[in-house]
């Protein structure tokens, strides 16, 4: 996962588009007379938007819009296998993912370990509150002493009870679970535990209970009773007595003494597969109904960032690299964790349990260790060889605990935590999204030669970066192509139009060379258009099935309450879950994939393309900088913008709400750098074919400065983002429908308190950039962002024709099956509706629809509605 998650810094080559034929053209014809007989013009039906170039509907015509198109399918020919591993899942603890998520628990911060390393805001009591009855007194502490219960669990409670309140009065505390309280379901049963010890001679009375959010008592006490001064676990079974969200789980004692406890534990009795230490069943479900073909884990971000030492002293107060080791054996023995997205990792959901998952859902697993190499915007890497050997073998146990025989050191741990068998991993990934490439690589290489030496079975995983493209990607994939690695690991998150613009990625991959692993992707957003448009792209990545051989969209989950990111697949709160759009589009494609594609072509959209269209802007990211002598001037030498701010700056206009913007010592200067996006625009969003030059100065913060031009919006508008992410590169980026994606990137970094000269040449769609009257860079923004987009399948002898029309027209499409040998009818599986339709937990409109389709032949015509994705089954007669 991208910690700021840079988009695109690269277009992969594409093939020319061939001429169309003589019958091809004639068809273009015929298809643009009928268009027009509809009453819409070919050129109108799809007016390209000139700032953006995206697709857009034009005025609504007498009658509904439709284009028509022709798709052959040349059912007799063979192309690509697909691997049944092809689509999986890619499980990161984003977003509240595992803690609160998919681990079953319900008590949050159990061991008392939650800390201000993890967010500043924690404390070892977060979740948790003091309660008394009967008179009781006491005092409670989180404490790190002699008494712990292990050196891996620190910290835990220590209750004095005062001896008041008789044989009734009880003190203790109350856990109020993750978001509003814990889900609890009447007549459910739900196991607890806890690690408790006590100095009283005669023992302490424990009261655990079930509590609403005002005290209400909601299930039957469970009784015990603590003996003995040294640790010991004490376990029960409580039982609501009514179904609510915001239930609390409280633990109380009785009578005198010091009473420590830790481990809190509640969970249900219905896991997933009915697995102690489970996982939570609804989100399972879901997972296991995607029918994943692997389950790549545990990061992401995760993976590589923070210190690789291992958790021993002095480092117990530290952010660490996920290391396996930390995540396995008792769950009250296991290491804890500060979590790169700025909260707590309690380890309850280890590696075992990732196997385990594996195994349950019938997916591969395929693990992620560090490569001693940050990413995610921590750009260091380790000098010290013993710190490497040890991660090293650290990876090589991993694949002695997952594979190796009872008999052997890690096999044995596996058997002892109860598989025997082993669990047979093939694939194992070392690094993610490192940003220094020949560092990397460098390490990486040391891993690849141990492992193949001792198990030259495992297909080992490298990686190409943080992005689809740019200086990084460039160097790891030549990297990765002289060293014949087996399987490139590529990220990117990019705008919808992107990925209607690269459907064809990798038709021009080098078949010989690396396959492509493309471990995360997704469109900026969790609407239908962003699905569509993902749904586009994924009919090019069964095409290319040869090169293309694993991909996993992410993030997978999300906490609807507590999230760092959109997109995500599955969102939950701690009593619902429910797939998003691009859920039900990840799992129409992985629930009806294929063995084989069957070669096909289709017609295109007829489009229009203009000249880049728009205003200006200035802004900052996390940064203080001043402008002046801002100065835009037509290509025909007229002048269109001067400003000095020598009378102020009142030709700007904030469009972002946030920063401090002023005028101070003759420049436009925004001084807070804290504010990200502190837009401010000045123009006219009709200019087009204009020369922009500003001057800029870096006054202080973390990176430099942004010059925006064919600003339409603040959705949609091209920026020169010189010294982004934390000043370690630059790059042209465009947003289009809020969507970002990079069409130019180099290694540009900006000095503090120096002026730049910046000048930005806008002709057409062709952009130049000039800095300190050196030329920069240019580009052409003139792709084609096709929203007609099939591939066609073999599934056990059916053909699956797979269409996605991801425009506001219906599709009229003449079908040729290439054979006569098919069944009269087929089955239509249909994902429609409106663009901005989104998937909530009280309403998911975009659901698949069902039905039968009559009158198959070896041709046909079927119209597939506008905003849709649509799977048509077509068997064998």
């Amino acid at each position: 996962m991208n910690a700021r998650a840079p988009p695109v810094r690269h277009r992969a080559p594409r093939a020319r588009r061939p001429e169309p034929s003589t019958s091809r053209r004639a068809a273009l014809r015929t298809r643009n007379r009928t268009t027009r007989k509809a009453g819409v013009l070919v050129s109108g039906l799809l007016a390209t938007s000139l700032a953006t170039g995206l697709l857009t509907q034009s005025p609504a015509a007498a009658e509904p819009a439709v284009t028509d198109y022709t798709l052959s399918v040349d059912a007799d020919r063979t192309g690509p296998a697909i691997d049944p591993t092809m689509y999986g899942v890619f499980f990161e603890d984003i977003n509240n993912a595992a803690d609160g998520g998919l681990y079953a628990e319900l008590v949050q911060n159990r061991s008392f370990e939650y800390s201000p390393v993890d967010n500043r805001a924690y404390t070892p009591l977060t979740a948790w509150q003091q309660t008394a009855s009967g008179g009781a007194t006491g005092t409670l502490k989180a404490v790190d002493d002699a008494q712990r219960l292990n050196e891996r669990n620190r910290t835990h409670l220590r209750l004095d009870l005062a001896g008041t309140g008789g044989t009734t009065g009880r003190f203790g505390i109350v856990n109020s679970g993750y978001g509003a309280g814990m889900a609890l379901k009447e007549g459910t049963r739900y196991d607890f535990s806890v690690w408790a010890r006590t100095d009283s001679a005669a023992g302490t009375r424990l009261t655990t209970e079930l509590r609403s959010g005002d005290g209400t008592v909601l299930s039957a006490p469970l009784d015990l009773t603590v003996r003995g001064d040294r640790w010991a676990k004490y376990t029960g079974t409580l039982v609501p007595k009514v179904t609510t969200t915001a239930g609390r789980l409280a633990v109380t004692g009785r009578g005198a003494g010091t009473l420590r406890l830790d481990m809190v534990s509640l969970f249900p009795r219905d896991t997933y597969k009915g697995r102690k230490n489970g996982l939570r069943k609804d989100l399972a479900d879901k997972i296991a109904a995607l029918d994943p073909g692997f389950l790549r884990f545990p990061g992401g971000c995760l993976v590589n960032t923070g210190s690789h030492d291992a958790y021993e002293a002095p480092n117990w107060e530290r952010r660490r690299s996920y290391q396996w080791k930390d995540t396995i054996g008792p769950v009250e023995q296991r290491a804890v964790n500060a979590n790169f997205w700025g909260y707590h990792q309690s380890y309850g959901l280890g590696y075992y349990e990732y196997f385990q998952f594996s195994e349950d859902i019938g997916a591969m697993p395929l693990p992620v260790v560090p490569a001693l190499v940050t990413g995610c915007g921590e750009n260091r890497a380790t000098d010290d060889p013993a710190l490497l050997r040890r991660h090293i073998q650290d990876t090589l146990d991993l694949i002695e605990f997952a594979n190796g025989p009872v008999t052997s050191p890690w096999g044995r741990k596996r058997a002892e935590m109860g598989h025997p068998k082993p669990f047979g991993l093939t694939h194992l990934g070392v690094g993610n999204e490192e940003n220094l490439p020949d560092a990397f690589f460098a390490r990486f290489t040391e891993f690849r030669t141990a492992i193949e030496a001792r198990y030259p079975e495992i297909t080992i995983v490298s990686n190409s970066g943080p992005s689809s493209g740019g200086a990084t990607f460039d160097r790891l994939w030549d990297l990765n192509r002289q060293a014949g690695v087996d399987l490139v690991d590529e990220h990117y998150y990019n705008s919808p139009q992107w990925f209607l613009e690269n459907n064809n990625r990798y038709d021009s991959y080098d078949r010989t060379g690396p396959k492509v692993f493309l471990g995360e992707y997704a469109s900026r957003d969790n609407r239908f258009s962003n699905a569509l448009s993902e749904a586009a792209f994924m009919t090019g990545l069964e095409r290319n099935a040869d090169v293309v051989k694993l991909a996993s969209y992410a993030p997978l989950l999300a906490d609807v309450h507590q999230n760092q990111w959109r997109p995500d697949m599955i969102w939950f709160d701690n009593n619902r879950s429910w797939g998003s759009t691009s859920y039900e589009v990840q799992k129409l494609f992985m629930n009806n994939t294929g063995d084989r594609v069957v070669p096909s072509r289709a017609s295109a959209t007829p489009s229009v393309s203009g000249p880049i269209t728009g205003a200006i802007g200035l802004s900052t990211w996390a940064t203080a900088a001043a402008y002046d002598d801002v100065e835009v001037t037509a290509a025909n030498g007229t002048s269109l913008l001067k400003d000095d701010f020598s009378a102020g700056a009142s030709r700007w206009t904030p469009a972002a709400g946030r920063g401090a913007w002023a005028v101070e010592d003759g420049a436009y200067v925004q001084s807070d750098e804290a504010a990200e996006n502190t837009l401010v625009t000045a123009g006219d969003t009709g200019w087009q074919d204009y020369d922009l030059k500003v001057r800029a100065t870096k006054k202080s913060g973390r990176e430099g400065f942004l010059v925006a031009f064919g600003v339409r919006d603040t959705g949609n508008l091209f920026w020169w983002n010189l010294g982004g992410w934390g000043n370690t590169r630059s790059a042209v980026e465009k947003t289009a429908d809020g969507g970002k994606q990079s069409l130019l990137e180099n290694a540009t970094t900006i000095e503090t308190g120096r002026p730049y000269d910046i000048h930005v040449q806008v002709r057409g769609r062709q952009v130049t950039l000039y800095l300190d009257g050196q030329k920069w860079g240019s580009f052409t923004d003139d792709k084609t962002a096709e929203p007609f987009r099939h591939v066609v399948t073999r599934d056990k002898g059916d053909l699956v024709v797979k269409v996605v029309n991801a425009q506001a027209t219906a599709a009229r499409t003449s079908i040729d099956l290439g054979t006569a040998d098919v069944a009269p009818t087929a089955r239509l599986t249909t994902l429609e509706g409106a663009p901005d339709a989104v998937n909530s937990a009280d309403a998911s409109p975009i659901q698949p629809r069902r039905s039968t389709l009559a009158g198959i032949g070896r041709t046909f015509t079927h119209t597939f509605p506008a905003h849709s994705v649509t799977f048509l089954r077509v068997r064998a007669g």
